[in-house]
């Protein structure tokens, strides 16, 4: 059954809707799968869709009716705003990365991967399989389960160098996506009122964590090849900073990743300072012209704050990730994280365990390295040809994002309003930047549906630009 199955029914039974009377009678499952010659599983979804909205109403033994619209009367809620008070901390507006798209839209937007990229039976096997076990029944340890905290912290050791002492699962605290995970950070480490050294452009979700931890930003310029260390070692001296949140591998949204001497620079810099280096590690598993090369790895005195996560390249259903972090810090973040959420899902970590420890999922990541390169490359090659005025500095070694720069004067709000109205959905760069961006931007999620309307896509950018985008 496809998605366009279900669409072009619902379409069509919501036009009928439209005009029908409250209360009219639908014909049956039967008689709608004959009319529209589709499938019976691809009728009842529909119907069940439209029973979830509140269009339809399903009475037993006599059919399925049109619902009547229900008059609704203005609720006041105005007393809310005397006991809310203003809030706390102002946070940031929900990113244009966390928006739906209608059926027929070109989303380039998304922060996710496609459907088509994930592992999806190792996933519902995986899920089937420990639902049969006593995890469905019980609670899991508040650092999480040993043997995927064994996995991470063996995975990382893999890229140590012999003279590093490896990370044990003693080190690794499991959390509910690497997002819990910043957030914890941010509050036991950085702290309300505290500096935080943080990569401009960067990660939004990790502008939002720290504007909710209400610590103070320190925004550090970063371009395609990342951060200078120089520009990092003036930060933490005139800032007074003892942590600095980075992406060292396929950043989000530049796509740097660090060359041998930067990580060994920057790591020497944290150390001198007495700091952290609290390393996102979000495209871990997204690799294409290189490989991964965690900084983590190459220190075992406690300097680094290392995130993992699964979420992405599994299933966003599985909302597993992991923070590996030597020391008393260790203790204080396992602590937050307890208080926040006590313990992360058991099921959802057998679960984890169990895609990524069988021989198919070495054998998908494979193929997910080229399947992101062919898309990466058509995209890039169709924003060279159709948008000529953006710039590419580089095309990412891995990540699942492009990150052009778009001519000086152009008018961000109404290009990505014009591309959406389109059918073409974008994300405008200033989301990524904690303060000031340094230019207009925007960024393109090559991992998405439909990339064979990736050459569309770019043709509708560029139209949209050269009329309404520069002031």
């Amino acid at each position: 059954m496809s998605n366009d199955s279900t669409g072009r029914i619902l379409a069509a039974l919501r036009e009928r809707i439209a005009i029908a009377s409250p209360g009219a009678r639908l014909p049956s499952n039967r008689e709608l799968t004959a009319e529209y010659s589709a499938s019976p599983v691809t009728v009842q979804k529909a119907m069940r869709t439209l029973a979830t909205l509140g269009l339809i109403e399903s009475r037993p033994g006599v059919g399925t009716f049109v619902r009547a619209v229900r008059s609704a009367s203005p609720v006041d809620y105005s007393w809310q705003t005397a006991a809310l008070g203003a809030p706390h901390a102002r946070m940031p507006a929900l990113s244009t990365t966390q928006r739906g798209t209608a059926p027929d839209a070109i989303g380039l937007h998304s922060g996710y991967p496609d459907r088509d990229l994930l592992p999806e039976r190792l996933v519902r096997t995986a899920l089937a399989r420990a639902a049969r076990t006593s995890v469905a029944i019980t609670r899991s340890p508040s650092a999480g389960d040993v043997d995927l905290r064994s996995w991470f912290a063996a995975e990382l050791a893999q890229t140590a160098p012999v003279e590093i002492t490896a990370p044990s699962a003693h080190d690794v605290i499991i959390v509910p996506g690497t997002q819990s995970g910043l957030s914890s950070i941010f509050r036991a480490v950085v702290g309300p009122g505290q500096p935080l050294l943080i990569e401009s452009p960067t990660y939004w979700g990790a502008i939002i964590a720290a504007t909710q931890a209400e610590v103070t930003l320190v925004p550090v310029p970063s371009g395609p090849d990342g951060p200078d260390a120089e520009a990092i070692q003036r930060a933490f001296e005139q800032s007074g900073a003892r942590a600095f949140y980075a992406q060292p591998t396929y950043a989000n949204p530049t796509g740097a990743q660090w060359s041998p001497d930067q990580r060994r620079d920057i790591l020497e810099i944290t150390r001198t300072q007495g700091a952290f280096l609290i390393e996102d590690d979000w495209a871990h598993d997204f690799a294409i012209d290189t490989n991964p090369h965690p900084v983590a790895a190459h220190n075992d005195s406690g300097h680094v704050i290392y995130l993992r996560s699964l979420t992405k390249s599994t299933s966003p259903a599985l909302r597993v990730g992991a923070v590996i972090a030597r020391g008393p810090v260790r203790e204080r973040i396992l602590a937050d994280h307890v208080a926040e959420s006590m313990y992360v899902s058991g099921m959802l970590q057998a679960a984890a365990v169990d895609v990524i420890t069988q021989p198919s999922w070495s054998t998908h990541l494979r193929g997910l390295r080229q399947q992101l390169k062919a898309r990466r490359d058509l995209l890039a090659d169709s924003i060279e040809t159709h948008v000529p005025e953006a710039h590419i500095s580089r095309r990412p070694a891995g990540g699942l994002n492009l990150w052009l720069r778009l001519p000086d004067g152009t008018d961000l709000e109404r290009l990505v309003r014009e591309c959406e109205s389109r059918g073409v959905i974008i994300a405008p760069g200033s989301e990524w930047f904690p303060a000031e961006a340094s230019g207009p931007h925007i960024r393109l999620n090559y991992s998405g549906p439909n990339p064979e309307r990736f050459p569309e896509a770019s043709e509708i950018i560029g139209s949209v630009l050269r009329k309404y985008g520069v002031v």
